[in-house]
């Protein structure tokens, strides 16, 4: 039954009444019933109150997969407070950077995670905060910053302990607290999610409370999703994958969350064991090293039966046998798309679940068309895809950006290639400015790569275009074979020549280990960083 509220802050009060002892939060050995997870974010939302968080005042979060991640968020959203949600893989100049353009009123972090010192590049940017009381903060840098609440065991000075700023409440009567969340609406924003892209320096994507909560409900219909249903959640909370899609698809069902700090395989294989999750979250690289995970034959994962992850086919088939999700749904989406516009239904036949993207989820409009004249194109040819309905209202403090984004018709242009069928289905075709146009005619790296997959030495393949004075670009593709096997370049030339046409052939290829792959911090192989590579190897 879809939720009656349009706020996160009442969603999570909803569940609480209607399921108070059901477990809305797994991490580690603490266990928060969707009460006390309501009474948790209620005590630091009169905390916040106290410290003087306001109504579109900015919380930032910098944590990895934590009860207090969650904690944090909802109470934010009470206030009608915007969660600016901070990578966990931020350099001291990047954490910087953010807090200057979000300018929170308070921060809520740990002193390190992972070889990432966050207190030092919060003290960076604001290094009034070792002179100051807890609480007292006055930054020339960040003037709206009053506290810097930190949740580790040990004290540091003008850091607010998680327990004395909870104690703050105290200081806060609960009728505030209800006034202040009455006054927020399925209009105002929630979250901060910051994404890089083409600018030099990152987007803030604000999404809305009724987005997410609408469209979340949505994706989760399309899984089947029921509050007997338990998420795995690895992925980051600071993505939308995590915060706008995995957070509001299994809460506005009643279902629990069972988090792990960051992705391990033999960790990750545990808790989908041992926790008895039922849906998985995750990227085909985080699949692949689950299935290789030499704990995995002895993992029934008997409970494992959905969830969400984009790719080829063969990243859709490879992740079901890694985590026996047999109704494993592919997905299409971006961040100012509250992290899914299209999604095929659990109960798909396998071949559309692989081959296709689903359709639009209720209340989304998706079109492909001619980036060069936005013209819309007719069913299965190819195009820049635009979504319009659940989609961000803007970017934070940035008005150029937000009128960039949008098409005439308000349509978001999501600089991706793709083709809606006449079946009315999405099927992705690969990044806009990833086409390789050779000799005047376009190649679509993906479907040089689905090529190259199906051959059985091929692991992994990733397909750029290299600049070529006679032929403008040509394909170049990078390999890794799977261990123990053998294929020269010849071969793998002669397998593409008779499955695609000559242009599409690369004209390049070279082998390389996994490790050798550039790689963003959450494992995602970076093609411009690949290109560029290729770019000086391949030279004459």
């Amino acid at each position: 039954m879809r939720p009656q509220s349009r706020t996160l802050g009442a969603l999570i009060d909803e569940m609480a009444a209607a399921r108070p002892d059901a477990e809305a939060v797994v991490f580690r050995g603490e266990r928060l019933t969707y009460a006390a997870l309501r009474d948790r974010a209620d005590t630091l939302a009169r905390a916040l109150l106290a410290l003087g968080v306001r109504k579109d005042d900015r919380v930032a979060v910098l944590l990895p997969n934590r009860t207090e991640w969650l904690v944090a968020a909802v109470a934010a959203a009470k206030l009608g407070a915007l969660t600016v949600a901070l990578s966990t893989f931020s350099t001291a100049r990047e954490v910087g950077w953010t807090l200057e353009h979000a300018q929170p009123r308070v921060i809520v972090t740990m002193e390190a995670f992972r070889g990432h010192e966050y207190l030092r590049a919060i003290r960076d940017v604001c290094p009034e905060l070792a002179h100051s009381a807890p609480g007292a903060l006055h930054s020339e840098r960040l003037p709206e910053l009053r506290a810097v609440i930190g949740i580790d065991s040990r004290r540091h000075d003008g850091v607010y302990a998680w327990a004395d700023a909870l104690d703050r409440a105290c200081d806060v009567r609960p009728a505030a607290l209800a006034s202040a969340q009455a006054a927020v609406s399925d209009a105002d924003v929630c979250f901060i999610l910051y994404t890089s892209g083409s600018t030099a320096t990152p987007k803030g994507v604000m999404l809305t409370h009724g987005g997410v909560i609408a469209n979340g409900f949505d994706i989760g219909e399309r899984q089947h999703l029921t509050a007997a249903d338990r998420v795995w959640l690895a992925v980051p909370l600071f993505w939308s994958f995590g915060a706008a899609n995995a957070l509001p698809a299994i809460v506005t069902h009643g279902g629990a969350l069972v988090l792990q700090e960051s992705f391990e395989p033999g960790e990750a294989l545990a808790l989908l064991d041992g926790e008895r999750c039922s849906v998985y979250y995750g990227m085909a690289n985080m699949a692949r090293a689950l299935l290789e995970h030499p704990d995995r034959p002895r993992r029934a994962l008997a409970s494992m039966r959905t969830g969400l992850t984009i790719g080829l086919p063969e990243d859709l088939t490879m992740t079901m046998e890694a985590v026996n999700a047999r109704q494993l749904c592919n997905v299409y989406g971006a961040t100012e798309t509250y992290g899914n516009c299209a999604v095929t239904d659990a109960e798909d036949p396998l071949e559309l679940r692989s081959t296709t993207q689903g359709l639009a989820l209720p209340g989304m409009h998706i079109r492909a068309v001619d980036p060069a004249t936005d013209r819309p194109l007719p069913p299965n040819e190819v195009g820049e895809l635009r979504v319009k309905g659940w989609v961000t209202p803007g970017y934070y403090r940035d008005a150029e950006q937000t009128r960039v984004a949008f098409d005439a018709d308000g349509f978001f242009k999501t600089g991706d290639l793709g083709a809606i069928g006449d079946d009315g289905r999405v099927r992705f075709r690969g990044r806009l400015k990833e086409m390789i146009k050779t000799g005047g005619i376009n190649v679509a790296p993906l479907e040089v790569e689905a090529v190259l997959l199906s051959h059985p030495a091929v692991k992994q393949a990733y397909v750029v275009g290299l600049a070529d004075r006679g032929k403008g670009e040509i394909a170049a593709a990078a390999i890794e074979l799977h261990a123990g096997t053998t294929a020269s370049v010849e071969t793998l030339t002669a397998f593409c020549r008779e499955r695609l046409a000559s242009y599409k052939v690369p004209a390049r290829i070279v082998f390389r280990k996994a490790d050798e792959f550039p790689r963003t911090a959450t494992g995602k192989v970076q093609k411009p960083r690949l290109r560029e590579e290729l770019e000086r190897s391949c030279a004459p």
